[in-house]
Order: C-alpha cells, then structure tokens, then sequence
C-alpha cells in the first residue's frame, strides 16, 4: 500500500506551490518591458496539475486566475497527452477560448518528472500592444473583436526550449512596439520555465506519489470549507443589479443583474434578465464574468479558503450564450473590466440581504485605462504606447471607513509611478491627488476619487480609452450616501475645457493636458451617526469640507 500523507504534509506542499507561483511572477515583473508590468503589474501566474485543475495561484490579479480553469480545458482537448514535450510553451489570448481580452497574453507550459506529465504551468501579462485599430488596444467603441488586435489560437511560442521563429514573426509583423512586446512574451516565457524548474525540484523532493496525494487533499479541502462556509449563510434567494453607463456607441445604459439561490451547501447564481450582448466592446468573456462570481464569493464568505478548483466546486453559474456576460463572437471585449467590476457590485448588492455585515457599500466598480500612442524625439522618434490604468474611490465597510487610494475589486494592481511614467514617455504629470468631498457620506465613510492631469510633451498622439461610473454613482449602504461619479476632462481649467467622452478613440496635441476624475466610494449607515471626531478629522485633513460637514453631517465645529 502506497504511504498516506497527512495534513501538514498537504499544507506545506500547497505552500510551495504557492511560492513557485509568486516566483514566476516576481520573475516576469523583473525581466519585463513595459510599464504596465513591471510597475502596474498586471499579471498573474498559476500551478495546475495534469487535468488541468488550478492549485496554486500567485497573490496578484484574481481577475485573470479563474479564466485559466477554461483555457486548462481547451489546452488539453488541443494538445492530448503525447503533443506536448519538454520545453514546449503554447501562447493565446483568445477571448473565446478562456482569455480575458486581446491585450492580456496566456503562456503555459507542461511539466514532466521522470517521463511523465504531472502538471502545468501558466502565466498571463497585459500587453502594451498588439495590433488592432487603437494602439495599446484598450479603446472603447469598437464594434468587433477583429478591431482590437491580433487574437492568437493555442499554439506553441517555443519548442524544445527554442523559440517558434514563425511565431514570433506573426507578432512582430501585426503590432506598433515589438521591442516592448516581444521582450514582455519573453519574459513571460521566462516565468514559465522558472515555474516548471521548481516544480520539477519539489517533485524531486517530495515524490509523485506524496504530490498528487497532497493536491488532491488540497482540492478537497477547499471544497470542504467553501461548503462549511456556504452552510453558514441563510437559505434563500436574493437578487442585485447594477448598470454600465453606455457601451460606447449608444447612451443606452446596460443592466446587469444577478439572482443569487443559496440551499444547504450550494450556491447557484444566475444572470436572467442580464442584457444582450452589445454592439460596443463593453462584452464580458465568460471566464472573466465568472471569475468576477467566485472572487465576490470567496471574499463574503471565507476569504482564506485556498483559492483553487475545489473551491469553485459548489458553485453554480449560468448565463446564456449571447448575452453582455457570455458574448459569442464577434463581439469585442476589450472594455470587459468594467462589465466585470458591475457584476461583482450586483453580487455584493445580492449578497448584502443575507449577511449584510460581511459586504462593503460600492466602490468606483471601473477600470479607466487609456493608452497613449505618438513617436518620441527624446529616442530617436521611436513610437511609444503608454498605458495607464486608473481605479478609483472603495466603498465603506461595516465598522471601517474605506481605504484611500485602493485600486479595484478583482485587479489590485499597482500604482503607476510618475518618476517611472515620465522618464519612459513624453508626458508630464501635473496633479495627482485625492477629490475633496467625493467619498459618499456615512456612519462610515467612502474613500475620495482620485484625480489624475497628464500633459502632453509631443504633437500628434493618438489617445484610447474606456471608462465608466460617469452617470451611475457607486452605491451606499444602509443608509449611506453614493460616492461621487466619474468624469473626463481635455485641456481643464482652460477657455478650451472639453468634457470627453468615457469610451472612443481621439487624437491630442502639444500640451494638451488629458485630466481623469475618477468616482469616490459610497458611505455605509445613515451620516447622522458618524462619530463626530471622525467628522472632524477628515474636515482638518482636506477629506470633506466643512459645508459638507454640516449640511449632511450635521456637525458643527467646536468654537
């Protein structure tokens, strides 16, 4: 009889696995090119065993990580036992083959331990650019997916450690930096072999037998205590919803909603009444809408259940073909962050009716990403693609005030230096700072906006963007007030003030100065209960005025 493992040997097998995983992404974060990876770091990377089950993931974007629970699938329906060797690394970023939008890049790559495949490794990076008709690749209002770039099929990027030179030419050939790019798919499949190193080395130590014994204890564990977990809620069926503000061709504004069933140890959510998938590129992959599902569970329940596919195991979702969050081609997706954001804002509103002291109150639920694009004389006119992603205001929390200057639910990513930002492109930022009286008022309070003007240093670049939450203020709770909305500004403060559009795809010039007002958090609890100390801190620290201390506050300064 083979030996039987006991449960400090299956925890420090899952934190090795857990350690390879942050290894490979501190790697690709070292080696990487592009700003919005190695300061944004928008990335993530995973260990799988050799069904393709997730078992460890990195501690970076939650977004990206259960999308590879369909890509897993398809790799193998392409690439059966026996078609993938040692030194093989295959490349995707289609959408509809469980990626999350063109720009975000999946590189995976087989493990095998004395002949025989024992698992996988993968990795996903946001790309400064590949192709499409906007540089950077991240503009709202496009109609089709073939618009936004160029979407790569399962192939193999290296073969016996070797890379597929016809690949790499396929690439080169379709987007606006190939030094920046490249050199980012390098690094990711760098990452890559780190992880198969590693694996290869903590199966030496350990054993086969003793590993697959461990991660199956591990799946099982977190399925385990996601139904404890689950146990713990009220039985009952709760609904939520929340709206897009267009989707970047008409002013239509786009319901999502939710119908969350909790029975037992199950929970099944549902998507009916959701609206149809869209003309505009606000259409959310599948694996990104579930992702959003299993993230706003996981954190209201347990939010140290080991995140991997046992625990998505008592979880239910559907959602029809065709609609805003299961598209089918060819609708575009590159904006489907802030389709996902809405989902997980319906969740939280869903989830509020039966442990509504385990949710926040909503935050700036969108992800305003705008890409830069012109040619540089400080390098020669070498063309440039500069990507920013911005977040916003969090939502009040039961018994806290919200954090300041948190990125997103699901993304938590990294701010983006300005020493950084300005030494590599021709911008210059002038203001970046928190909003005055943008956090939505409560017994606790909402976190600010942020603010953020970026001058141009150079004529003639072309500017891309999308955003949302510019006319559906981010929720309150239990009485708290919404947290300001977000709004887009060229040239502020001038006699050419112009208000912009969320979602398009424009053109600047010399010393336009690009000015990004992003949506503050809602409050949780009626304001009438705010301790008054707290009113008077934020008053002294510039947090809220003092005209909005006493009209919704109530308060009145000491003489």
């Amino acid at each position: 009889m083979g030996q039987v493992i006991d449960q400090v040997t299956m925890q420090v097998v899952r934190y090795a696995l857990e350690q390879i995983a942050d290894e490979m992404g501190y790697t690709l974060v070292r080696t990487s090119r592009s700003t919005i990876i190695k300061e944004v770091m928008d990335i993530t990377c995973a260990i799988f065993d050799n069904q393709g089950r997730t078992i460890a993931q990195a501690h970076h974007a939650p977004m990206l990580l259960t999308g590879f629970e369909i890509t897993m699938a398809e790799l193998i329906k392409r690439f059966p036992p026996g078609t993938l060797q040692e030194g093989d690394v295959v490349i995707s970023n289609d959408p509809y083959l469980g990626g999350q939008h063109i720009m975000d890049i999946q590189t995976m790559a087989p493990v095998f331990y004395e002949g025989n495949l024992v698992g996988y490794v993968g990795a996903i990076a946001h790309q400064a650019d590949m192709g499409g008709a906007a540089p950077g690749g991240v503009a709202g209002g496009l109609t089709e997916i073939y618009q936004e770039g160029l979407r790569l099929p399962m192939v193999k990027l290296y073969k016996n450690f070797q890379e597929n030179s016809e690949v790499f030419d396929i690439i080169a050939n379709n987007i606006r930096v190939p030094d920046k790019t490249l050199g980012d798919i390098r690094a990711q499949a760098a990452c890559n072999f780190v992880g198969v190193r590693r694996l290869q080395e903590v199966f030496a130590k350990f054993g086969l037998e003793v590993i697959q014994q461990a991660t199956n204890m591990l799946l099982d564990y977190s399925e385990k205590r996601m139904r404890e977990s689950i146990r713990s809620l009220p039985d009952g069926t709760y609904f939520g919803e929340d709206f897009l503000d267009d989707d970047g061709i008409t002013d239509d504004a786009i319901p999502i909603r939710v119908t969350v069933s909790k029975h037992d140890d199950v929970i099944d959510v549902s998507f009916e009444g959701t609206s149809r998938q869209v003309q505009g590129n606000i259409n959310c992959p599948f694996a990104t809408s579930t992702a959003a599902v299993y993230y706003t569970i996981i954190g209201v329940i347990d939010p140290h259940i080991p995140p991997n596919s046992g625990c998505y195991r008592p979880v239910n979702i559907t959602a029809e073909l065709g609609t805003l969050v299961n598209p089918v081609l060819p609708a575009g997706v590159a904006a489907r962050t802030n389709t996902s954001q809405k989902i997980l804002e319906a969740m939280l509103k869903a989830l509020s009716i039966a442990v509504p002291d385990r949710v926040m109150a909503g935050s700036h639920a969108q992800m305003s990403t705008f890409a830069f694009s012109g040619n540089d004389p400080r390098h020669g006119g070498r063309r440039f693609v500069y990507t920013e992603v911005q977040g916003g205001g969090a939502g009040a929390r039961p018994g806290k005030d919200a954090r300041e200057a948190q990125d997103s639910h699901l993304a938590r990513f990294m701010n983006s230096p300005i020493e950084a930002v300005e030494l590599e492109y021709p911008v210059l930022a002038e203001r970046y700072e928190l909003i005055n009286d943008s956090g939505g008022a409560g017994k606790y309070r909402g976190s600010m906006g942020l603010r953020k003007d970026v001058r141009m240093l150079v004529d003639n670049v072309s500017f891309a963007r999308y955003g949302d939450r510019q006319k559906f203020a981010p929720h309150g709770l239990f009485g708290g007030l919404p947290g300001s909305k977000g709004i887009f500004f060229l040239n502020p403060d001038t006699p050419e003030e112009t208000h912009l559009k969320s979602k398009a795809f424009s053109k600047l010039k010399l010393n336009d100065v690009v000015s990004a007002r992003l949506p503050g958090g809602g409050g949780y609890g009626n304001p009438k209960e705010r301790d008054p100390e707290l009113i008077k801190q934020d008053v002294l620290n510039g947090k809220v005025s003092l005209a909005m201390a006493k009209e919704i506050y109530g308060w009145q300064p000491e003489n």
